[in-house]
């Protein structure tokens, strides 16, 4: 954050600094409980001098929110060589990298905070949510998506987004913990759709031929193996 001696900066160099003030005060306490003197008291500049470069209140924290949504949709990158299983978790594990350093300003980005109900800001937060679900697909080699892997990919990221926002409310699960499960999600919610169609249960097939027994889809097998040895009802009626 840049406090101390003013110095004179560009038009766009300024706004560049603000928003990010702003935006570092968001991720520390609610947009609604940040006011125009705290950040301009953050940059080193006077209350007018703010209004001079953005009209309001309302404006810096859609323009800090844009830079939020940016970077939290570009988490979602990630080069596609590997197993799939070990790429989501590292994108999981960047995606909460996110959500921790900026807590209360996830919240607001993924909620609406003070903007509730502004088309700029729902628009922004569709834009996150698209940028994921095609990198997704883009892992998946899926061009064309069916409709049912359509509603696995969205269903997932949406499951992802209300997983980080429980959390950030006390983090009484540990965050590697709520990744690893994230990953398990979107393989277990692959396999229920594949019980239910020929076209998934092709794309389920092709997405765990190369995983290692040692991955997070490996685990998942392990774990779910060790469950059913523990409940009798399901045991005595599987086949040997």
């Amino acid at each position: 954050m840049t406090t101390g001696a003013r110095r004179r900066m560009g038009v766009e160099e300024r706004r560049q600094q603000l928003i990010g003030v702003a935006l570092e005060l968001f991720s520390r306490r609610s947009p609604e409980d940040v006011s125009i003197d705290e950040i301009a008291a953050a940059a080193g500049i006077s209350r007018p001098l703010v209004y001079h470069y953005f009209p309001g209140k309302q404006s810096l924290y859609e323009a800090a929110l844009r830079r939020a949504a940016d970077e939290l949709a570009a988490r979602f990158v990630e080069p596609r060589h590997g197993p799939l299983g070990a790429r989501l978790l590292r994108v999981m594990g960047r995606f909460f990298d996110f959500v921790e350093e900026h807590g209360p300003g996830f919240s607001a980005l993924m909620r609406g905070g003070p903007a509730v109900g502004s088309t700029t800001t729902n628009a922004m937060i569709d834009e996150v949510r698209q940028a994921a679900y095609e990198q997704i697909l883009a892992h998946l080699g899926a061009t064309d998506p069916s409709a049912r892997l359509e509603l696995v990919v969205r269903s997932w990221v949406s499951l992802a987004e209300s997983t980080a926002l429980l959390w950030l409310d006390g983090r009484r699960i540990p965050r590697e913990e709520l990744q690893l499960q994230l990953v398990h999600d979107f393989a277990a919610l692959a396999a229920v759709s594949a019980a239910y169609d020929g076209e998934m249960a092709s794309l389920l097939i092709h997405m765990l031929a190369d995983e290692p027994a040692d991955g997070p889809f490996g685990d998942l097998v392990d774990r779910l193996a060790t469950l059913l040895t523990k409940i009798p009802a399901v045991t005595a009626q599987t086949p040997v």
